[in-house]
């Protein structure tokens, strides 16, 4: 049974990661685009910039980032077209939210994998 994961950029690229999408509206520092093992980048499902420059990876704000940008994801065409793209992948494969961000349990990849595993 194939299934959504999450995951920084900057660990090790597995063969289990699947189909890997870059889900970060900025192209994280330091990692060559021919070296990332990205196969899509959908910055438009993520955060916008007010949210993510709001956000400021505080910890305490997280709750409220996770509702205010679920209520983005509900509101945007691309997230639906992205819902799609993973249920079609994950008939074959595991899909892999890769993300920047240093904290692994409180970013955006994990509310949109929350966000998505309740659309599916």
């Amino acid at each position: 049974m194939s299934e959504i994961l999450c995951k920084r950029i900057y660990e090790k690229i597995e063969e289990t990661d699947g189909f890997r999408i870059l889900v970060d509206r900025l192209w994280p520092r330091g990692i060559k685009k021919e070296n990332a093992g990205i196969d899509l980048w959908e910055k438009e499902t993520a955060p916008s910039n007010e949210l993510r420059k709001w956000f400021g990876h505080d910890l305490e704000r997280f709750n409220e980032f996770k509702t205010r940008y679920m209520a983005e994801l509900s509101e945007n065409p691309k997230a639906a077209e992205l819902s799609a793209i993973v249920c079609e992948k994950l008939s074959t494969e595991n899909v892999t939210l890769v993300y920047a961000a240093k904290d692994t349990e409180n970013n955006n990849a994990v509310v949109l994998m929350q966000w998505l595993k309740e659309k599916l």
